[in-house]
């Protein structure tokens, strides 16, 4: 399945704060052996969002949304979820009973007797208003839920807090609870070497042949002002261990046939 991100907030875009999902969601798909295959940056804008979660529902993608879930006037995703779904929004009661047990939890650690009518008691039930069938996400942190709107074949967007310390054992508890049949535990080797003097247009050739020859990637990643290397190209492969050790023989070997200066060779592991 494709894996995919939805950061919403306007705070992300205009700089105010800088996205960690994105670096953390991959780390953790590729701890699984899994691999992002986009992301999307969206503001606090409910049109754009609604249309952004319309797509991600249609894609047959697993999709993970951060941010917005509150109860703020400016968290929309919860409604935009919903008329994206073509849904009402409704209170999910295992949702409200974890939001009276946090409201209780807050009362006790102040010293003051729990008044589940007070105004301000009754507005945070808001956070457990979801479109109707959505599952629950459990929240380690401060028992406030996420929820998750997917199909029988778990394609759908997974709706989890913008703060990072709720968000990230949210998300492996998804993937962990929900796709571990989707885990891929092959040994994955990256090898590439800096090409120098060469042309892409001129390896491209190359690159095709070792793709048809060898169950890899081939990548080709070009820099203009490198302060080591100048102008070079990084030139690799990557897939499961084996596979990549013998296209990456015979990669060097093909670039023996062109006149360019080979630098040094760099190993990674690769989700």
């Amino acid at each position: 399945m494709n894996f995919g991100l939805i950061i919403i907030g306007d705070e992300i875009l205009s700089g105010k704060r800088a996205d960690k999902h994105l670096a953390q969601a991959i780390s953790l798909l590729g701890a699984r052996g899994l691999q992002l295959a986009y992301s999307h940056y969206v503001g606090d804008d409910p049109q754009r969002i609604t249309a952004t979660l319309s797509a991600a529902f249609a894609s047959g993608d697993v999709v993970f949304s951060f941010g917005g879930i509150g109860a703020t006037p400016d968290d929309h995703t919860r409604q935009c979820a919903t008329s994206a779904l073509g849904r009402e929004l409704t209170l999910h009661p295992q949702a409200r009973a974890l939001i009276l047990e946090r409201m209780q939890d807050i009362a006790r650690e102040n010293g003051q007797a729990f008044e589940p009518e007070r105004a301000d008691n009754l507005h945070r039930l808001n956070m457990g208003m979801f479109p109707s069938g959505a599952a629950i996400i459990p929240n380690p942190y401060n028992k406030i839920p996420g929820f998750s709107c997917v199909d029988a074949q778990g394609a759908g967007v997974h709706f989890v807090p913008g703060f990072p310390v709720m968000a990230w054992p949210m998300v492996e508890w998804v993937l962990d609870t929900h796709y571990a049949h989707c885990f891929d535990r092959t040994a994955r080797l990256e090898k590439s070497v800096i090409v120098m003097g060469a042309m892409e247009a001129t390896l491209t050739p190359l690159m095709e042949d070792l793709e048809r020859r060898f169950a890899v990637k081939v990548f080709s990643l070009p820099s203009v002002d490198h302060p080591s290397y100048g102008r070079h190209i990084e030139l690799g492969v990557k897939g499961e261990a084996l596979a990549v050790e013998s296209a990456f023989a015979a990669l060097k070997l093909g670039l023996e046939g062109f006149a360019c200066e080979l630098g040094p060779e760099i190993v990674r592991s690769a989700a």
